[in-house]
């Protein structure tokens, strides 16, 4: 049955769109500003003079859990707008605990407040991939991300040149703002789930590469955590600074990267991120703690993780159309994030109390940029046979009919393919999987496969990824007409 009024449908997810942004932006200024090592939280622990670490470790835990378990319980739309509208009050109610004097509990608070929030991310991904198509979640994930992040840094600013109360009651503004328009978020429009026979023609298995992306995300960002725990504490003396530029850079590169072109081939960005974030380190290790140290060292790293913030977020994005509940893939994908900068934390903190002049947390910070160096090109390769449409992987879809088929003329006759092995690499480049290739030109898997090894051949290439790229430099260098 055919949809009567796309355009009004178009509307709709437009609308739920950017109310779900706006409610889960508000949510998380709240989360990233307080509950998750925010500013305000150290700043009460300052003001206390108490030291937070135990604490610390205990909400990040929960976090954990939170986002690992919501998809057990978080099954549908309603469900996700249900836990919103009972967790947003419950966290304001967590943060009135905090215009008191320490106790047992702020601990307590802080847990089950961490425990619910990892599940309200996890449930965002309802509305992420109901409201929004696939191939085109890296915007509305940009755009939350960019907001939520300004918001905390008026968050921020308000906590340390104001005063944390005044910053805390700011965010429980915040978590009012989120609840009211949450009331409005529509629960009658689930997303559809794929089918079993749209999974089988995925070329790896959704569950595999799920893994291979956590342990990725979990390597890059114990980076983050040395950063917590060795970098940003080294700079406390620059209040005035750091109170407002330490997210700007992230904001800067989530911008950016948003709104490249589809054509620019984004892969090629995430091998730069990686050394930036090198750099950053080594610039730490080399550079005084003055100002100017600070803005390179700040800049070089929170760049790069919001270049791969948006990666690893618009890559959940997409593959929340492998699986029936979509909290389950984001809930499992963002929490190696938290696991990631947990590890970094603790393995930080160690090393600094260790007093052993050897054991660098810079050093240990590059050898993760190395092993990160290791992981991309097979994490690249697999994402790029599963998410072909992504903005991080591909783009010859967006290419329109004419310009694909010009492209492919100048191929055949560079790589002298003959007229199959041009049909093979056509349907390659729509993204086709060898199952369906065979299907519409009636051959066998294995023939599929023989084509292909002779097209990659032919152009000395060995993804389909890189033919991409190939036909994307072609059609850049090809005269005008």
């Amino acid at each position: 049955m055919t949809d009567r009024h796309p355009q009004n449908r178009f509307y709709l997810n437009l609308n739920e769109r950017k109310l779900s942004v706006l409610v889960h932006s508000l949510f998380s200024s709240w989360m990233l500003a307080f509950l998750f090592e925010g500013q305000i939280f150290y700043s009460l622990a300052d003001a206390y003079k108490f030291d937070p670490a135990s604490m610390v470790f205990c909400g990040v835990a929960a976090m954990f859990a939170g986002l690992l378990l919501c998809g057990l319980f978080i099954k549908s739309k309603k469900a996700a707008k249900r836990l919103f509208l009972c967790s947003y009050p419950s966290f304001i109610a967590v943060s009135a605990m905090f215009f008191f004097p320490p106790s047992m509990f702020w601990t307590v608070g802080l847990i089950v407040g961490s425990f619910l929030a990892g599940g309200c991310v996890a449930a965002w991904a309802f509305y992420l991939k109901s409201s929004t198509p696939k191939n085109e979640r890296i915007k509305p994930v940009a755009d939350m991300l960019i907001l939520s992040n300004i918001l905390m840094v008026l968050l921020n600013m308000a906590a340390i040149h104001l005063s944390p109360h005044i910053g805390l009651a700011l965010s429980m503004f915040m978590l009012l703002s989120a609840f009211a328009f949450a009331l409005k978020l529509p629960t009658d429009r689930d997303a559809t789930p794929v089918t079993s026979s749209e999974q089988k023609e995925s070329p790896v298995g959704v569950a595999r590469l799920l893994v291979f992306l956590w342990l990725f995300i979990v390597t890059i960002t114990i980076n983050s955590g040395l950063m917590y725990e060795v970098v940003n504490p080294a700079f406390a003396h620059l209040e005035g600074i750091t109170s407002w530029y330490w997210a700007v850079p992230y904001i800067a590169a989530l911008f950016v990267m948003r709104n490249l072109p589809r054509r620019m081939n984004r892969a090629y960005i995430l091998y730069v991120a990686i050394a930036m974030i090198g750099l950053s380190f080594i610039g730490f290790m080399s550079l005084g703690r003055e100002a100017t140290s600070y803005l390179v060292v700040n800049t070089l790293m929170l760049g790069a993780c919001g270049v791969y913030d948006l990666f690893w977020w618009s890559i959940l994005g997409e593959m929340l159309e492998f699986h029936k509940n979509p909290a389950t893939v984001l809930g499992m994908g963002l929490s190696a994030n938290v696991l990631g900068v947990l590890l970094g934390g603790l393995i930080g903190r160690a090393l600094l109390s260790s007093n052993i002049p050897s054991l660098n947390p810079t050093l240990l910070a590059l050898a993760v940029v190395c092993v990160t160096l290791i992981l991309l090109p097979p994490l690249h390769k697999h994402l790029s046979s599963l998410l072909k449409g992504h903005a991080y992987l591909s783009v010859f879809s967006d290419l329109s009919a004419q310009e694909q088929s010009g492209q492919l003329v100048q191929a055949a006759r560079f790589g002298n393919l003959s007229e199959r092995e041009g049909q093979v690499t056509s349907l390659l480049l729509q993204g086709k999987t060898y199952r369906t290739i065979a299907g519409e030109l009636n051959i066998s898997e294995n023939t599929v496969k023989y084509y292909v090894k002779n097209i990659y051949s032919k152009f000395n290439i060995q993804s389909r990824a890189e033919l991409i790229t190939l036909m994307l430099k072609k059609e850049d260098t090809a005269p005008p007409k």
